[in-house]
């Protein structure tokens, strides 16, 4: 995900915010053709890029500050989950996770999103979907877009096929044409377009220029309620 960021911001030059501390999340400044950015991307080579409590919170209050000053949010998603378990339970994953969800919902700059690979269920629309307002939505060919992951999926759905390996592989298969892509979230308008990788930079750029003066009125009340 490093690798992608750096090949997509201005000379390769990217300001990473607390890169010791929930890697499983990336947060940092850049700048696009000039215009500071801030960047929010899942790095699956931490926990296979799940969101966890840290990285939820680390991630909220990320974005929090770049709406505070302005500061458009690009959000690269390779997320295939919230990360399961007891211990993630007891800390509050739920309370937690709903930080981020809160910090997207509440955010008035403009955000972009690229969809780079997995985009499974609730953490899908946690990372600044369209769902949560995200202002421009794009996936790559590979984006997988689904409720959970195809194996996953058909082994719950096709469990009477569990002891066929051939069956449940053709099932998979079956499934991913079906439903893991981004032409069926495309088709219902959850996704703007399906971009090229090599297009990523212009497309960021070509949007952030049409969002520059991007204005938002919500209902007047005092403040919203963050779950804390």
């Amino acid at each position: 995900m490093k690798e992608l960021i750096l090949k997509v911001v201005d000379d390769g030059d990217f300001f990473e915010i607390a890169p010791t501390y929930a890697g499983n999340i990336i947060v940092g400044f850049a700048r696009m053709e000039g215009s500071t950015v801030g960047i929010v991307a899942n790095q699956p080579l931490v926990l296979a890029g799940c969101l966890d409590i840290d990285s939820s919170i680390k991630a909220a209050r990320f974005v929090r500050f770049c709406d505070a000053f302005n500061i458009p949010i690009v959000t690269f998603v390779d997320v295939p989950g919230f990360l399961p378990g007891t211990a993630q339970e007891y800390g509050g994953i739920i309370k937690h996770g709903a930080k981020l969800l809160y910090a997207y919902a509440e955010c008035t700059v403009p955000k972009i999103t690229v969809i780079t690979r997995k985009a499974y269920g609730g953490a899908y629309d946690v990372m600044s979907s369209k769902h949560l307002r995200g202002d421009v939505n794009y996936a790559w060919p590979t984006a997988e877009i689904a409720v959970m992951g195809p194996k996953g999926a058909v082994e719950i759905i096709f469990r009477e096929d569990i002891g066929n390996p051939e069956k449940i592989a053709e099932r998979t298969e079956e499934y991913r044409k079906k439903f893991a892509n981004p032409f069926i979230a495309g088709h219902r308008g959850f996704i703007d377009d399906v971009i090229r990788p090599h297009a990523t930079r212009r497309r960021i750029c070509k949007s952030l220029a049409i969002l520059q003066n991007k204005k938002l009125e919500n209902p007047w009340r005092k403040h919203g309620n963050i779950p804390l």
